[in-house]
C-alpha cells in the first residue's frame, strides 16, 4: 500500500509552487503512476472538491477499482490538530484553515463517495480499519 498526500506533493515544489492547480495535477499523475505498479492499494489523500477528485480520476484506468472515502471533521477539531502538529505549515493559520473548511463545506454535497466518516466520532485507526474491512481480499 502507498499513500500519496497532496500536501506532500505540493511541498516538493516549495517555495516555487506557482499554483495549487499544479500540485493537484502532479498529485493525480503520481497516483496514476503508482497504480501502474504491482501495489494492491493506493490512497490519494487531499482532494477536497469534485474538480480535485476529477484531476485524480483522469489518471486512473477503467480497470482499477476505486473506493472514494469522504472524511470530515469540525473546524474546531481541525484547528486543534493542526496547531498541535509541528509538521503543519499554512494550515495552522486559523483564517486560512477556516477559508478552506468553508470551501470544503460548500462543495461537499457535490462530492461522490462510497463511504463517509467523521473524525470527531472515530479515530483515524478506526476509520482505516473500517475501510480495510470493506476492501476485496487479496490472495
Amino acid at each position: 500500500m502507498t499513500v500519496v498526500g497532496l500536501d506532500t506533493v505540493a511541498e516538493m515544489a516549495l517555495p516555487t509552487l506557482g499554483d495549487w492547480t499544479w500540485a493537484h495535477e502532479v498529485h493525480g499523475q503520481l497516483v496514476g503512476a503508482w497504480l501502474e505498479k504491482p501495489i494492491p492499494t493506493v490512497i490519494a489523500e487531499g482532494p477536497a472538491t469534485p474538480e480535485e477528485v476529477e484531476l485524480i480520476m483522469r489518471h486512473i484506468g477503467p480497470d482499477v477499482g476505486v473506493r472514494k472515502v469522504l472524511i470530515t471533521t469540525s473546524y474546531e477539531t481541525a484547528l486543534a490538530r493542526a496547531s498541535a502538529d509541528p509538521t503543519r505549515g499554512l494550515s495552522k493559520d486559523p483564517e486560512f484553515l477556516l477559508r478552506m473548511h468553508r470551501r470544503f463545506e460548500q462543495t461537499r454535497p457535490d462530492i461522490a463517495f462510497d463511504l463517509q466518516f467523521d473524525t470527531d466520532e472515530l479515530s483515524s485507526d478506526d476509520i482505516a480499519e473500517r475501510v480495510i474491512e470493506g476492501l476485496p481480499k487479496l490472495r
